[in-house]
C-alpha cells in the first residue's frame, strides 16, 4: 500500500491508521481554526478538512495522498470547537448537557494521479445525558476534555456522558471508518480488502 500523509496531529485519526494497517507519516497542518462567517456548519468543517490538506501540498508537492479532517460539535447552530481551557470545556459541557447535538466530521483526500482533492463529510447526533456539576468536574478532571472537539471524547470515559447517537461512533471519535474505506477505495488506492462486490 502506497504512504499517506495524515494532515493532523490527532492521536485518534493515528490509531485509526494503525487499526486499518495503513502506511502513514504524521504531518499535523498548523491553520486557523476560527470560525468563518456565512459558511453552514457542514461547509466550515470541509473547509477546516481541505485546508489542511492545501497546508501539507504546498510543502510536499510530490506526495501522493494526503488525508486531513476535521471533527467539530454543533448545538443550535453554534460552532464548538476543541476548549482553550477548562473554563472553556466546563461551559461547552454545561451547554451541551441534557440536549442532542450533532458531530460533524469532515474529510478531505488528496490524489496525486488525478490532481484531484475529494472533499466528504459525516453527520451524527448524539444526545448528552443531563449532567450535575459534580460530574461535570469529574469529567474535567480526567483530562480528556482537552483537544477534543466539544470538549469530549465518546471512545474514552466520556461515553459516561453520552446517552444515545445516531451515526458513526468512529465518526464522533474522529474518523467515520467505512466513509473513510469507501473513499480510499472510490479515488483508486490499493486498499487490501475487497470492496463493492454483490453478495
Amino acid at each position: 500500500m502506497e504512504q499517506i500523509i495524515l494532515a493532523s496531529g490527532s492521536p485518534r485519526r493515528q490509531d485509526f491508521f494503525r487499526l486499518l494497517g495503513l502506511p502513514f507519516i504524521c504531518m499535523p497542518a498548523m491553520i486557523d481554526e476560527t470560525p468563518l462567517q456565512g459558511l453552514s456548519p457542514e461547509a466550515f468543517a470541509c473547509d477546516l478538512a481541505l485546508r489542511k490538506v492545501l497546508a501539507v501540498k504546498d510543502k510536499n508537492p510530490d506526495a501522493k495522498w494526503i488525508f486531513g479532517a476535521d471533527t467539530i460539535v454543533v448545538l443550535d447552530e453554534k460552532i464548538y470547537g476543541k476548549p482553550e481551557n477548562r473554563d472553556s470545556g466546563r461551559e461547552m459541557l454545561k451547554n451541551l448537557a441534557g440536549k442532542r447535538h450533532k458531530v460533524i466530521t469532515a474529510m478531505a483526500l488528496y490524489n496525486n494521479r488525478n490532481k484531484k482533492t475529494d472533499i466528504r463529510h459525516k453527520t451524527s447526533d448524539v444526545d448528552m445525558a443531563p449532567l450535575s456539576k459534580a460530574e461535570i468536574e469529574w469529567y474535567l478532571d480526567t483530562g480528556e476534555w482537552q483537544g477534543a472537539a466539544g470538549a469530549y471524547r465518546l471512545q474514552e470515559q466520556g461515553a459516561c456522558l453520552i446517552s444515545s447517537i445516531n451515526g458513526s461512533p468512529s465518526g464522533i471519535a474522529g474518523l467515520p471508518l467505512y466513509d473513510f474505506y469507501a473513499m480510499l477505495r472510490e479515488n483508486g488506492y490499493n486498499f487490501p480488502l475487497p470492496y463493492g462486490d454483490e453478495i
